[in-house]
């Protein structure tokens, strides 16, 4: 096997825990010494060990003048867990293989170059299109403190989440809800409307056969019309927060506080996109996944404020005009404003299309 088959291996480990690591990234580690595998290892939960010295205490003393890929630069400074930096130097590795740098400004290249500098050889670059793909939304927060947003949409060819009378279970294929599960694991925080949780009383948990990590529920509404009774403040499964505005009444956020729901009130009369993403930022959150109706994605649309759609698509038309879109709203008015957007994948999941559009990607 050649560097890149290992780094495939370390990048599998990684995939397998994308969505319980956060904030840190998913991260796999392999150790290789005369072309077998001696250690491995990955990145479980923040706070707990990183992949690297789950690897090299799997491979002991053999770890000595061997080669060990790991598809994140190793960290160099005193975090939660000390640097990966000095256990892979006091293990004598001889090569360390690196599939992309990290984003992070207290790692950024620092790593890298105290391994050069205690005499190891170190190669950057190999699949690093896969390990960048794989913590996406990290990147992106390092990047803009912001966090990565996905819109989610299930709807028809013709772009309805609904027909006129409001039916609209099931639109899409039980192979497209349990992959939107999927995205929910994958997420820091699930955003929905107030109109969603007064019309169907959602949980907006991760239901996976296997579990999963529910994410933080984020409520928006601006007059916290939201009922005490709803799921997302009963229902002690996840945090739920609430986001509104000064119109807000003191003593309904009080009772909301007194039941275990935090209030988020912004500064103004509405809820702006942009300052809520910074209210989230702060608050540690690195992705957001949004599923709201079409109100809140268009509020998304037109602020500009997203990196990725992904489109479950409904082989089906259902028509008519007051059947609710995917997109309503204001929309946008000048087509020059419009976002273009590139196809990253398509699949087929049982009888629907699914669509990654992604922007900034040719």
């Amino acid at each position: 096997m050649d560097d890149k088959g290992y780094m495939r291996t370390a990048l599998q480990m990684a995939e397998a825990t994308k969505g319980q690591t956060t904030p840190n990234p998913a991260v796999g580690a392999v150790v290789v010494k005369e072309h077998r595998v001696v250690g491995f290892g990955a990145h479980l939960r923040a706070g707990e060990a990183h992949a690297e010295r789950h690897a090299l205490t799997m491979a002991g003393e053999k770890a000595y003048d061997a080669t060990i890929y790991v598809t994140l630069e190793p960290c160099s400074h005193q975090g939660r867990t000390p640097p990966c930096c000095d256990a892979i130097i006091e293990a004598g590795i001889r090569r360390v293989v690196v599939a992309t740098m990290d984003a992070n400004p207290k790692v950024a290249g620092n790593g890298i170059k105290k391994l050069r500098q205690a005499g190891i050889e170190v190669d950057v670059g190999v699949c690093r299109e896969a390990a960048e793909e794989l913590n996406q939304s990290f990147f992106h927060y390092m990047k803009t403190n912001q966090p990565y947003v996905t819109l989610k949409v299930a709807a028809s060819i013709d772009g309805k989440i609904a027909t006129s009378t409001g039916e609209s279970q099931w639109i899409t294929s039980s192979e497209s809800r349990a992959d939107g599960h999927v995205l929910r694991h994958q997420h820091d925080a699930i955003l929905v409307g107030v109109n969603t949780v007064v019309a169907d009383d959602p949980k907006l948990t991760t239901r996976l056969p296997e579990g999963g990590e529910n994410p933080i529920r984020v409520i928006l509404d601006h007059t916290l019309r939201t009922p005490l009774s709803a799921q997302l403040v009963t229902d002690k499964s996840a945090p739920t927060w609430i986001v509104t505005t000064k119109k807000a009444d003191a003593h309904r956020i009080d009772e909301f506080e007194k039941n275990g729901v935090s209030v988020l009130v912004l500064k103004g009369e509405t809820i702006e996109v942009d300052e809520l993403l910074v209210q989230l930022s702060e608050r540690g959150v690195t992705s957001v996944l949004v599923e709201g109706g079409g109100t809140i994605h268009d509020a998304f649309l037109r602020s500009g404020s997203f990196q990725q759609i992904v489109y479950y698509m409904a082989v089906m038309l259902i028509g008519g005009s007051h059947a609710p879109d995917a997109f309503s709203g204001m929309g946008i008015s000048s087509l020059k404003d419009v976002p273009r957007l590139a196809v990253h994948s398509w699949e087929k999941l049982g009888s629907d299309m699914k669509m990654v559009l992604r922007k900034g990607e040719e």
